[in-house]
């Protein structure tokens, strides 16, 4: 007997795969799951990009902040992130090293009466040299499964490929840049998302009604079927409404900037997704006595109410902690008044100054 299909396991069918996308479908899945791998795949899979641009030298018409904008957005070879570089946040240096970091300059003049177009091939990358100043960096093996070309713009070796452009410059115009790329998300920044365009479609002949079409006069017509709808049989006219049919098989065009190839894309995403499930479900795991005394335990404590009129602090007679309050008394060894007034000795908060030159003021 077959299981029922809420039984079944994901379905992911290839139909087309290029350099940089790749068109499948997906099966046995509901509308949260489709959304959340969506979402995953745009925000939360790392890359790394060029995140402190120091500009030593920028006599071009465009101001530092444009340019440093530009070479943010520029693609850079990501392959194995996770394994080939570390967060800032998790390395052991003081700023940035060649574990966490990637060092690129950008030095270029035009001497020619031309213009002159400075793209992504003219970075270059380039080691660090002051690693030995860190005392205390954790030495790793991450710069050994780093690719060839990790952290140069993608492309530059590529001949198919055009470069990005950042600017012109003119005849004794030069732009001498340094630049730090770093690994992080696109819940950061955008510049860190692996993906140009993330789209999915599911029932292309609208047998749910999910959406309303606006028409004039022939909505077949005006809202014709997408190449999607060859997937699917077409509904009838005299077909029954279902109230309770839900969508279960979704079409995906996943576009990539380079950093990371289509295949990794949808891996990294599908990964990811499940380390947050399994994250919740273990989070869920924990008994509601536990998570009631965890709560408890990490809420502000209420404060001791002050004492009435003879009353007391605490315990038995001893100071502030657990013994009795200050007396509202007059001037005495020790005692608080109720403001500064006069008669206090020098113990308790006495007369407030009078005037007098060469004193404070009343």
């Amino acid at each position: 007997m077959n299981a029922p299909d809420s039984f079944n396991e994901p379905i992911v069918r290839v139909r087309e795969l290029k350099k940089d996308r790749v068109n499948f479908v997906l099966e046995n899945v509901d509308l949260a799951f489709a959304n959340s791998f969506r979402r995953v795949v745009m925000a939360d899979i790392p890359t790394v990009a060029i995140d402190l641009v120091e500009f030593e030298a920028n006599t071009t018409v465009l101001p530092d902040e444009y340019i440093a904008h530009r070479l943010g957005l520029i693609p850079l070879v990501s392959a194995n992130c996770e394994d080939a570089i570390r967060y800032t946040r998790d390395c052991t240096c003081l700023s940035q090293c060649s574990y966490c970091a990637v060092q690129l300059r950008l030095d270029v003049t035009c001497n020619d009466d031309n213009t002159m177009e400075v793209t992504s091939n003219h970075l270059e990358v380039v080691p660090f040299q002051d690693d030995f100043i860190h005392d205390n960096l954790e030495h790793g093996d991450e710069k050994a499964k780093r690719s060839q070309f990790f952290g140069h713009p993608v492309g530059k070796q590529d001949p198919g490929v055009p470069p990005v452009l950042i600017a012109k410059i003119r005849k004794g115009q030069e732009l001498r840049v340094r630049c730090v790329a770093k690994k992080g998300i696109a819940k950061e920044h955008a510049k860190w998302s692996p993906c140009s365009a993330v789209s999915f479609e599911y029932d292309p002949y609208n047998k749910l009604r999910h959406t309303a079409y606006w028409f004039e006069t022939d909505s077949r017509a005006e809202w014709p079927v997408s190449e999607n709808g060859k997937e699917e049989e077409e509904p009838r006219d005299d077909e029954v409404f279902d109230f309770n049919a839900a969508p279960n098989k979704f079409y995906f065009e996943i576009e990539t900037d380079g950093s990371l190839s289509p295949e990794d894309v949808v891996e990294r995403g599908l990964n990811e997704l499940q380390n947050k499930l399994a994250n919740l479900l273990l989070g869920l795991k924990a008994g509601p006595d536990e998570m009631l005394e965890d709560w408890t335990d990490s809420q502000p404590q209420a404060p001791v109410a002050a004492p009435t009129n003879g009353g007391s602090w605490g315990e038995g007679t001893g100071g502030w902690g657990r013994g009795s309050s200050p007396a509202r008394t007059g001037a005495g060894s020790g005692g608080w008044n109720t403001s500064p007034g006069a008669g206090g000795s020098s113990s308790a908060w006495g007369a407030s100054p009078e005037r007098q030159i060469g004193s404070w003021n009343a």
